[in-house]
């Protein structure tokens, strides 16, 4: 594998200075991509020996371009997770005036987290969806539109100012990154760990999704992310993504997994991975009879039943 990774360009992306909060990336080649689907075709390529996109932000929920991503095509893994902190600035060529404004670009995913913004102060603008927010700020800088909503730290690298800086709806919000590589055995396991699954049902009944969600109920394991995704196999076709406290190596996680493959026509499983900006000593104690150790002795006591040692 070469020793780069791949990312959601151009340069100047929220995704490019996540990335580089990784020690990690330091040792790598960091190559921009123009979408999430390039990124991680890349990845299944051998071109890059990983991918860092977006896939979850606080205001909107998943990100689908990448979760349709992950569903489809050759499995990949995810690795490792990053939260950042995001607020925008509005990006124009230097020389404009907030009253010049006539186009605004950005990610589609910035969009609900600029809208009331935008609604109060500049509501006759007419929005453009871009690749990325960097890729918004190259289009100002080329003349394509008048602004751009994107990290304040583009500006430099497009030759814009930032006539507004902090924008803002929602409080303290955040974007999820992975890092997502080809499959092999996941890290060992830490104690803050999430595990990500896609399942598809055999077939459409009554209390189908209860039935899902039931494998990880019974056996104490929280579920953090439920987010449905269709096939594309007609309406009413549809997948579940799903994000779970727990390991794969975890008692409780790996019967629940085992159980949705006996139920599910399909499980595709996507890592268990280290939970970012979350230790050991924050997650709560197993419920009651689903500790590993609680684990071990039923299976024991089974085994002593059907040796006659009970």
């Amino acid at each position: 594998m070469p020793a780069s990774y791949a990312y959601l360009g151009p340069e100047g992306t929220f995704t490019e200075v996540a990335l580089r909060t990784l020690p990690e990336a330091a040792t790598r080649q960091l190559i921009p991509y123009v979408s999430v689907q390039s990124a991680l075709d890349a990845v299944r390529a051998g071109e890059a020996e990983a991918a860092f996109v977006p896939i979850e932000n606080s205001v909107e929920g998943g990100i689908t371009t990448t979760l349709d991503a992950l569903v489809a095509g050759t499995p990949l893994m995810i690795y490792r997770e990053v939260l950042l902190s995001i607020t925008f600035a509005l990006l124009a060529r230097p020389g404009t005036d907030l009253s010049d404004i006539k186009t605004v670009s950005a990610h589609p995913a910035a969009q609900p987290q600029v809208r009331n913004w935008l609604k109060a102060n500049l509501p006759d603008a007419v929005w453009e969806s871009a690749a990325s927010n960097a890729d918004a700020a190259r289009l100002v800088q080329e003349g394509r539109y008048d602004a751009a909503f994107a990290g304040e730290f583009a500006a430099a690298r497009y030759g814009l100012t930032a006539l507004e800086t902090g924008i803002h709806d929602a409080e303290n919000a955040q974007t999820r990154f992975v890092l997502v590589g080809r499959p092999a055995r996941p890290a060992a396991p830490t104690g803050a760990d999430k595990t990500s699954v896609v399942l598809w049902q055999r077939d459409d009944h009554p209390g189908g999704l209860r039935d899902l969600l039931g494998e990880f109920a019974t056996r104490g394991v929280n579920l953090m992310v439920l987010q449905s995704r269709p096939t594309g196999a007609g309406i009413g076709n549809y997948c579940f993504c799903i994000d779970a406290e727990g390991h794969i190596t975890d008692r409780r996680m790996a019967e629940a997994l085992m159980g949705l493959k006996r139920i599910c026509r399909e499980v595709r499983f996507l890592g268990s991975y280290p939970r970012a900006e979350t230790s050991a000593t924050d997650v709560p104690a197993p419920l009651p009879g689903t500790s590993d150790g609680e684990f071990v002795a039923a299976s024991d006591w089974v085994a002593r039943c059907q040796d006659g040692r009970f």
